[in-house]
């Protein structure tokens, strides 16, 4: 009998030259957050997500080739504890490349020492920082790599804004996105949202037209509000292993 392997099984591995110093910055981050663990900050992922209006609406577009379509940019937080408690802001993305929110972190940091005492918050890098982290960090064992600030799409994260609330932001190296748990409960919403949305559809006829109104923001909260405490301890357990298997590997 003839065998066929199945090239979804087969491994391209390409290795750089960066790889060692994406391990060093791997290990860098871990051991400063968990220096910052072991003094008693509380860890919280901070971060946003895109919801595009096709995955709320269902509609295809695909057959017409390229249409612009509304998207949205979600902002929220979260960890061992669960969602931080802190109402999550929910922005047009079109609006957004006309100026940034300033004040919301000020705000976050403040609802999280109210809420936690002193965190570390973890926010994923960018590929522009990234990359300019692994051509300058060669000999910085010591420290995880801190910016002067990381832009997110709708908001700007700021050291010395952390730090005035008593509180620490890393940067999770690229690389290592899914040492970030927020990225799973995105996933969570998501497939909330596409499963239930039906459910979040109201329609209305009159003599000419057929109107659907979808009521986004309840779908919204509520697929934030699935992902439970339990949710959020399964995710942040599994982070947790991921985190001491690279703790004894890199070490």
């Amino acid at each position: 009998m003839a065998r066929f392997t199945n090239c979804l099984l087969k491994d391209i591995i390409i290795r750089s030259q960066f790889d060692s110093t994406k391990r060093r910055q791997c290990l860098q981050y871990l051991n400063a957050l968990r220096s910052l663990q072991r003094n008693g900050y509380k860890t919280v992922y901070f971060g946003e997500t895109e919801i595009p209006e096709t995955l709320v609406t269902g509609e295809d577009f695909s057959d017409n080739g390229y249409m612009h379509t509304p998207s949205w940019c979600i902002l929220h937080a979260g960890g061992s504890q669960g969602w931080v408690p802190w109402k999550y802001r929910m922005f047009l993305k079109d609006d957004l490349h006309i100026k940034q929110e300033d004040g919301l972190f000020f705000e976050f940091c403040d609802i999280a020492k109210r809420a936690y005492g002193k965190c570390a918050i973890v926010v994923k890098g960018r590929r522009q920082q990234d990359e300019t982290k692994l051509k300058t960090s060669k000999g910085e064992e010591g420290q995880a790599y801190i910016p002067r600030s990381i832009n997110l799409t709708s908001i700007v994260c700021s050291p010395g804004v952390a730090k005035s609330y008593g509180h620490e932001l890393i940067s999770l190296p690229l690389p290592y996105n899914y040492l970030n748990p927020l990225d799973s409960a995105w996933s969570f919403v998501k497939w909330f949202i596409i499963n239930n949305r039906k459910e979040f559809c109201l329609k209305s006829v009159d003599n000419v037209y057929t109107y659907q109104y979808i009521l986004f923001s309840d779908l919204i909260t509520k697929g934030i509000e699935k992902v439970n405490l339990t949710k959020w301890k399964a995710l942040t357990n599994k982070v947790r292993r991921w985190e001491n298997y690279y703790l004894g590997k890199f070490s």
